[in-house]
């Protein structure tokens, strides 16, 4: 509420005016009883609404109306409350929360001359779950385009999520027309894709050279798109997209970043490896990886998920970061092998590269050895290439590869002998790689 507005209630009298003289009005002050000031309605001037301000109550403001006059809105400053700006919404940090979560504010300074305030959203265990900004932006460097209120929500490594509104708000093209359903959709698009060319651009870039004095082409702005923002646009909302691309892909993430640090645990880390995000997986495989590719006591199991996980990128990238010694045992390299028939190709072709640097056991290089032939010719060569890393062969392993030598099938006969041939081979396989050798050489 503004300085200088009056109320009454409960038996109050304000220019002679008893509290409650008209229904559900607890104070009338009129006709300037406050210099400065026409008219203040206070308590239920209107249903939902608390107090206003009317004509003059502040220089420059017209009207306030304060104390939730549209659910979630603390406050309306209309007409001209700031230069060239209708309205200002102060929307309250819970307004759209249940009572079981609660938000926590960050005051963010970038570049030592922007200051706005982050909202961290909290569970009742007090968890972090995301990140929202309530955000009033002019999109014209000129402030002749129409002001934006939006509110841009991001995941905890400040990664754009959504966007939605304050109600009644919409957005703009060029002339005033609203956006239409498939412009929301599009601009959502262009606020999740990081690798927009927004990225490499300065406002300036957004018209094209020679045409600055074209008219509606770019949010009501004069000047013509160029050819090469065309498609990554939404027409008529050139600057509308520039603006919110940056407020939404900008320097706050590694702000972000920074807060969510401090909210590292054990029980945040096992959270962010489940699947559904691959970000956070990322983001706490490198805490619970070491650089030399040892796994977390208690984060093994994490890491297997990761890896079994639908996320053919993470998967990967989880399989190359650990130590081969995290394939070491029988147990595991049954896990291991399980895992390697159910994945995809691609995949399945990263963990037989990724044997080559492993200890094999019987049982996995006894596998290896009984599919060799009957695999295509590349993964006959990771798979060969996997067991001729090894110091050594089981006697057992060494057989299957050797009765491979009088009927390779695909594979090649040549190449398995030149293996076998490294190994100290038994009398059963040294046998048959002389046949071998009275057959071909």
């Amino acid at each position: 509420m503004c300085a200088g507005a009056a109320f009454a209630g409960g038996g109050l009298r304000i220019n002679g005016m008893d509290a409650h003289a008209v229904p559900g009005i607890d104070a009338v002050v009129a006709a300037d009883a406050v210099p400065g000031v026409y008219a203040v309605v206070a308590a239920d001037a209107a249903p939902g609404i608390d107090a206003v301000v009317a004509a003059d109550a502040a220089p420059g403001v017209n009207a306030v109306v304060a104390a939730h006059p549209v659910p979630g809105i603390d406050a309306v400053v209309a007409a001209d409350a700031m230069p060239g700006v209708g309205a200002l919404w102060q929307v309250r940090a819970t307004s759209d929360l249940s009572d079981s979560l609660r938000t926590k504010s960050y005051t963010i300074r970038l570049h030592d001359t922007i200051s706005f305030e982050l909202k961290l959203v909290l569970d009742a265990q007090e968890k972090p779950l995301y990140y929202y900004r309530n955000i009033f932006t002019p999109v014209c460097l000129t402030g002749e385009c129409k002001p934006v209120y939006i509110n841009l929500y991001w995941d905890l490594l400040g990664n754009y999520q959504r966007f939605d509104f304050p109600p009644g708000e919409i957005l703009t093209k060029a002339d005033h027309k609203p956006f239409k359903q498939e412009d929301y959709e599009k601009l959502q698009g262009i606020l999740a894709n990081p690798g927009s060319i927004f990225g490499e651009l300065l406002i300036t870039d957004l018209t094209a050279p020679g045409t600055e004095n074209l008219s509606d082409s770019a949010d009501g702005k004069t000047g013509a798109t160029p050819k090469k923002l065309k498609s990554e646009v939404i027409e008529g909302a050139v600057y509308t997209c520039f603006t919110l691309w940056h407020l939404a892909n900008g320097a706050v993430k590694q702000e972000m970043e920074k807060i969510t640090a401090q909210y590292e645990s054990p029980a945040l880390l096992h959270r962010f490896m489940q699947p559904g995000n691959h970000h956070y997986q990322y983001w706490a495989m490198e805490r619970v990886i070491n650089p030399k590719g040892i796994v977390r006591k208690g984060f093994e199991q994490d890491v297997q998920q990761v890896m079994t996980g639908d996320n053919l990128f993470t998967a990967r990238h989880a399989l190359q970061k650990v130590a081969p010694a995290f394939f070491s045992g029988d147990a595991m390299q049954r896990w291991l092998w399980g895992w390697y028939l159910k994945a995809s190709y691609p995949l399945q072709n990263a963990i037989l590269k990724k044997l080559t640097e492993v200890t094999l056991g019987d049982t996995l290089s006894g596998k290896l050895a009984g599919v060799l032939t009957a695999s295509n010719n590349e993964q006959f060569k990771l798979m060969l290439a996997a067991l001729a890393a090894q110091r050594q062969l089981s006697p057992k392993t060494q057989l299957q590869l050797a009765k491979h030598l009088q009927d390779p099938g695909p594979g090649d006969a040549a190449s398995i002998h030149a293996v076998l041939k490294r190994f100290k081979p038994s009398a059963e396989v040294k046998t048959q790689i002389q046949q071998y050798e009275k057959n071909t050489l």
